[in-house]
């Protein structure tokens, strides 16, 4: 079959019929999609038709016309269920009444999920660890990858043509921009945003990405097509080094600089620290307002570098909520070995930098906090100045290198 319009060929009777997702501004709510978000699903048209993952439940109607211009007018017979959240499987309680006689296909937890979320209890394939699903000329095999980021997730291999379907495993944001293929995209803007994707859906487990990634790399791979971001084939070992690098959290050479200030004066001592580290030679410092910009651009920032200053005022007798937001974000997230500074302010009560202090803290020794502690009363003055222009130069000394 030649390429038609939402219909892409991937290889030898392996097709692309996903959507791309302009409109939603949120993914899970939370974090920001400039550049929108891409549902990815595949058909393997053999002897058997094998539907690898569905779409968003609000992009069904193309998805569904896609589905029915591969089939030809030939039934759907299995439905591979590699992750049930909804992004994914939108479209199984639709696939039933469509196809009666589809098999839906996924692991014992899978299952049971979907159970609970679409009432399918009947003519369901639990498939194990290693096993596998013959096709035809083509034959899936069977891998879980659990927690990663959901109990019941796994990925798909297809020998004949060496591709993997790692669902969320080196998944990105951003929906297609013309091309469905690396080669095609705009390959750094790829990688950032499929960094920005791990550290923010799947950092949390990255134990458990090092498990999956040990099976990765038994596989001879000549593609991965994940669930979400670009098709994987000009080097797909790159992508796998990346994502295992991430999974280490290992960290470039950098700072990330994040304050939160209500009247200017905290930003006053953030600035002061940022122009001292890059005066002292460490390049790139990043600085974030807590504010103004949106958490997953932080989060991925502050995982890739190996330094971070936290600078907040107190509010109301507490750490500035923002700043306490993030806080408890990066303890969600696990994230160890790095430097770190802090730097609090107050007026009438001090509240900051206890905070932040104690996060650090219960990090037992997850990050290295330097010196000096820099705690301002109401404005910065010249002394406050020098310790923050001092703690710019320890921090550059601590990440270079």
């Amino acid at each position: 079959m030649t390429e038609m319009a939402g219909i892409i060929p991937v290889a030898d009777s392996v097709y692309w019929i996903g959507a791309g997702d302009r409109e939603t501004d949120k993914f899970e709510g939370l974090w920001e999609l400039p550049h929108g978000m891409a549902y990815n699903a595949y058909i393997i048209k053999d002897e058997k038709t094998a539907l690898i993952d569905t779409v968003k439940s609000s992009y069904m109607d193309d998805f569904l016309l896609r589905l029915n211009r591969v089939l030809e007018d030939r039934p759907l017979d299995y439905v591979i269920t590699n992750h049930m959240e909804p992004d994914h499987s939108g479209a199984m309680e639709l696939l039933r009444r469509l196809y009666p006689g589809v098999k839906f296909v996924g692991n014992a937890k899978t299952i049971e999920m979907m159970k609970n979320f679409y009432g399918i209890e009947d003519g369901t394939v639990e498939v194990r660890e290693g096993e596998s699903l013959d096709l035809g000329s083509h034959k899936l095999v069977f891998a879980t990858a659990p927690m990663v980021h959901w109990p019941e997730s796994m990925a798909s291999y297809d020998p004949t043509n060496k591709i993997l379907f790692s669902n969320d495993i080196f998944g990105g944001f951003g929906s297609i921009e013309g091309g469905i293929f690396d080669d095609e995209a705009n390959l750094e803007w790829a990688i950032y945003e499929m960094m920005r994707y791990y550290v923010n859906i799947v950092g949390r487990f990255s134990k458990q990405a090092l498990k999956a990634l040990e099976k990765v790399r038994k596989l001879d791979i000549a593609t991965i097509c994940p669930s979400h971001g670009p098709i994987w084939r000009s080097n797909p070992g790159h992508v796998i080094d990346l994502y295992e690098k991430w999974s280490r959290q290992e960290t470039d050479e950098g700072v990330v600089v994040v304050y939160g200030s209500m009247y200017g004066n905290t930003k006053t001592a953030s600035d002061a620290i940022a122009r001292s580290i890059c005066a002292s030679g460490v390049n790139p410092v990043t600085v974030y307002d807590i504010s103004r910009s949106n958490m997953s651009f932080i989060t991925t920032a502050i995982w890739r570098y190996r330094g971070l200053i936290l600078s907040s005022c107190t509010y109301n007798m507490e750490l500035y909520p923002p700043m306490a937001a993030l806080l408890r974000l990066l303890e969600n997230k696990n994230m160890t070995g790095r430097k770190i500074g802090l730097c609090g302010t107050y007026s009438w009560a001090s509240a900051a930098l206890k905070e932040m202090s104690g996060f650090v803290d219960r990090s037992k020794g997850g990050w290295t906090l330097l010196e000096p502690k820099i705690e301002i009363k109401s404005r910065p003055g010249p002394g406050n100045i020098e310790q923050c222009e001092l703690l710019g130069k320890n921090m550059a000394e601590a990440v270079r290198g």
